[in-house]
C-alpha cells in the first residue's frame, strides 16, 4: 500500500474525488449519458413491450442485459448527484442539481418501467420453460426477487403514476428533512455547533459539557419540531396509502419483502431482543451507573466515556493501520480488497458544515467503485465506524462481479460485512491490549456499541411500528410522538436512566425513519448474525475464511438461508438469535465480574 496516501494528522483527513463518476456537475458526459439512456430506453420499449410472453429464454436474457445496461447508466448519474449533495446539504446548487438529475432519471426509467411489471404477469409455468435457457438462468436470482413483489403489483398506469410522482412526493420530503437538519446549529458556550460536532460532544468526558450540548440539541430540535412532525406524519400517511393499495398486511411487510426475509424471522428477532433487555441494556447501564458513582444516569450519559477511559484521540493514519491490520489477520485477501480505499481518493472523512453528519458506503455502480463518507473525530467509536463502512465497501467490491442487477444485497445481509469488520477490528485491538484497565474500558465500549446496534435499533423499530400504527388513526401530535419516544427509550434502556422532556424531541433527528422506513432492524439482524457467525469462526469451523469471502461475492444472488447454510446456521431458528445475543450477554457478565 502507498503509505504516503494516508493523511498524517487530524487536520489532513481525506476528501474523496468523484471524478471516477463525472468530472463536474456540468461535465458534458452527464448529458451524453442521459441522452444515450433515454434513446436506449425508447428503443428497448419498442422492441420488448407486450412481447415478453412469446420470447425464448435466450431472447429474454438478452433483453434483461439491455435493461441492466440502461439501469447502470442511470444509477451512475444518480450516484454522482447523491454524493455531491451529501458533501454539502446547504449548497443550493448541489440541491438543485440533485433534484434535476432525480427528475430526469425518473423520466427515463419510466419508459422501461413496463419490463418488470410484464415479467410479473408471466405465468410461472411459462417462465419456468424459459428458465431452461442457460443464459436466462444467470438472471434467475433477479427474476426471483422481482417476482417476490408480484402479489402487490398495481396496474401499469398506477405504477407509472407512483413512479413519476416520487420526485415530488417522498423524495421531496426526504430532501426537506436533510436540508432542515443540515442547517441547524446548536449554541454551546457561545459557539454554534453543527450536528456532527454537537453529537460528538455527547461522548465528552466533561459531564457539564454533555449536559449543555444535550439540552441545546433538545431545544433546537424542539424549535423545529413542527416541521419534523409534519414530515413524519406526511410520510407515514403516504406509506399507509400505498401499503393499502398494494395490500400489505402490516407497515413493516414491504420492508421485509424487499429484504427477502420472512415476517416471522423479523418477529423472532425483535421479540428475542426485547426479551433480553433486562439482561443486556438494563444490566449494563446499572453497571455503568455504579462505575460512574451514580444512582441514576442522565440521558446524556449514555455514551459518556467511563472514568478510567483516557479519551485518547486516535490519529487517522493509526486508525487506518489498525483496521487494515485486523482485516489482514483474518484473511490477507480481505486486506487486499480494502487497501485501494486508502490508496485512492474514495473516502471523505473530514467533518464540515453542511456535510451529511452520518456515515455511509455508497456502492455506486459495479463498473466504478464504492465511496465512503465518514465524520472522523478521532475517537475509538470513529475507528469502529471506519471498520464498519469499510466492511460495506469491501462487500460492494466483492459482489460487483454479479453485475448491476444482482450485486446489491438485501439490507439484512448488507450489514453482515460491516458489523463483521467491526468485530475483527475490536478483537484485534483487544488482543493487542495488555493493560487490564484499558481492556476493561475497551470491552465496555464494545458492549455499548453492540447495545447501540441491537437494543437501540430494535427500540427504533418499536418507535416506528407504534408511530405507523398510530398514524392510521389520524395525524400524530408532537406531544404524542415525544411520548412514544420516551416510552420505547425507557423500556429499552431501563431504570438506570433519568429522562426529562428535553429528550422527548430526539426522535426527530433519526434519518432512517425518513429515508428508509423500518431499515433499523437490519442493524440488529446484522449484529446478531455476525455474533453467531463469529462464534462459529472462533470454534474453528473448517474453511471459514473462504466461505466468508464466497458469501460476500454472492451479492444478492442468495437468500439468508442459502448463505448461512455452509456455516451450519439458520436465522429462522429462534436459537440462532439467542446464540447471537449470548455473545453480548457474555461480555456484560465479564464486565460485571471485573467491576466487582
Amino acid at each position: 500500500m502507498k503509505v504516503a496516501a494516508v493523511p498524517q494528522s487530524q487536520s489532513d483527513l481525506p476528501l474523496w474525488n468523484l471524478a471516477d463518476l463525472y468530472a463536474t456537475p456540468d461535465d458534458p458526459v452527464i448529458e451524453k449519458d442521459l441522452e444515450s439512456a433515454s434513446a436506449a430506453s425508447v428503443d428497448f420499449a419498442g422492441k420488448y413491450k407486450g412481447r415478453l410472453a412469446d420470447m425464448t429464454g435466450e431472447e429474454l436474457a438478452a433483453a434483461i442485459a439491455e435493461f441492466e445496461k440502461i439501469g447502470e447508466i442511470l444509477s451512475r448519474v444518480m450516484s454522482y448527484a447523491q454524493l455531491l449533495y451529501a458533501e454539502n446539504f446547504e449548497d443550493p446548487e448541489a440541491g438543485r442539481f440533485y433534484q434535476t438529475m432525480n427528475e430526469r432519471v425518473t423520466d427515463v426509467s419510466t419508459i422501461t418501467l413496463f419490463f418488470e411489471l410484464e415479467i410479473n404477469r408471466l405465468d410461472q409455468g411459462v417462465l419456468d420453460e424459459k428458465l431452461t435457457s442457460v443464459a436466462l438462468r444467470r438472471y434467475g436470482p433477479w427474476l426471483r426477487d422481482v417476482r417476490a413483489l408480484r402479489d402487490h403489483q398495481l396496474s401499469d398506469e398506477l405504477e407509472e403514476l407512483l413512479h413519476e410522482k416520487q420526485v415530488t412526493g417522498r423524495a421531496a420530503w426526504v430532501r426537506l428533512f436533510d436540508e432542515t437538519l443540515a442547517r441547524l446549529r446548536y449554541r454551546v458556550d457561545g459557539k454554534d455547533l453543527t450536528s456532527s460536532e454537537a453529537f460528538d460532544l455527547l461522548s465528552s468526558k466533561d459531564g457539564a459539557v454533555r449536559e449543555k450540548v444535550a439540552k441545546s440539541i433538545g431545544a433546537v430540535l424542539g424549535d423545529n419540531l413542527r416541521t419534523f412532525a409534519l414530515i413524519t406524519n406526511t410520510l407515514a400517511k403516504d406509506k399507509e396509502v400505498e401499503d393499502r393499495w398494494r395490500k400489505y398486511p402490516r407497515p413493516v411487510s414491504a420492508r421485509n419483502l424487499a429484504n427477502l426475509v420472512e415476517d416471522e424471522v423479523v418477529d423472532a428477532l425483535v421479540s428475542s431482543v426485547r426479551d433480553s433487555y433486562e439482561g443486556l441494556s438494563h444490566r449494563y447501564y446499572a453497571l455503568k451507573a455504579r462505575w460512574m458513582g451514580r444512582d441514576k444516569l442522565e440521558y446524556w450519559d449514555r455514551n459518556a466515556p467511563l472514568p478510567e477511559d483516557s479519551d485518547r484521540r486516535i490519529p487517522w493514519n493509526e486508525a487506518v493501520d489498525r483496521v487494515l491490520s485486523a482485516y489482514g489477520r483474518f484473511a490477507p485477501d480481505l486486506r487486499t480488497v480494502a487497501e485501494p480505499f486508502f490508496d485512492n481518493p474514495w473516502i471523505d472523512a473530514k467533518p464540515r458544515a453542511g456535510k451529511d453528519s452520518g456515515a455511509f458506503a455508497h456502492s455506486t455502480v459495479p463498473s466504478v467503485h464504492p465511496y465512503l463518507l465518514l465524520n472522523y473525530h478521532g475517537k475509538t467509536r470513529d475507528v469502529m465506524t471506519l471498520a464498519h463502512e469499510l466492511g460495506h465497501g469491501v462487500h460492494q467490491v466483492l459482489s460487483a462481479g454479479q453485475g448491476y442487477l444482482q450485486s446489491n444485497t438485501p439490507l439484512t445481509l448488507a450489514e453482515t460485512a460491516s458489523v463483521f469488520g467491526e468485530m475483527l477490528t475490536f478483537r484485534a485491538l483487544l488482543d493487542d491490549e495488555t493493560d487490564p484497565v484499558r481492556r476493561r474500558v475497551m470491552l465496555a465500549g464494545k458492549v455499548e456499541d453492540m447495545l447501540n446496534t441491537v437494543v437501540r435499533q430494535v427500540a427504533f423499530y418499536e418507535f416506528e411500528r407504534r408511530v405507523h400504527d398510530e398514524r392510521r388513526k389520524g395525524e400524530i401530535s408532537t406531544e404524542s410522538l415525544g411520548k412514544i419516544w420516551l416510552d420505547v427509550q425507557t423500556e429499552s434502556l431501563g431504570p438506570a436512566f433519568r429522562f426529562d422532556q428535553s429528550y422527548a424531541t430526539y426522535w426527530s433527528y433519526i434519518p432512517h425513519f425518513v429515508h428508509s422506513p423500518f431499515y433499523v432492524y437490519a442493524y440488529a439482524f446484522g449484529d446478531c448474525l455476525v455474533n453467531a457467525l463469529y462464534a462459529v469462526f472462533q470454534e474453528g469451523h473448517p474453511g471459514f475464511q473462504k466461505k466468508y469471502m464466497d458469501m460476500l461475492r454472492a451479492g444478492g444472488t442468495m437468500r439468508h438461508k442459502e448463505l448461512l447454510a455452509p456455516f451450519g446456521l439458520d436465522a429462522s431458528d429462534p436459537a440462532f438469535w439467542k446464540k447471537g445475543l449470548a455473545v453480548v450477554e457474555g461480555f456484560v457478565e465479564e464486565l460485571d465480574a471485573a467491576i466487582e
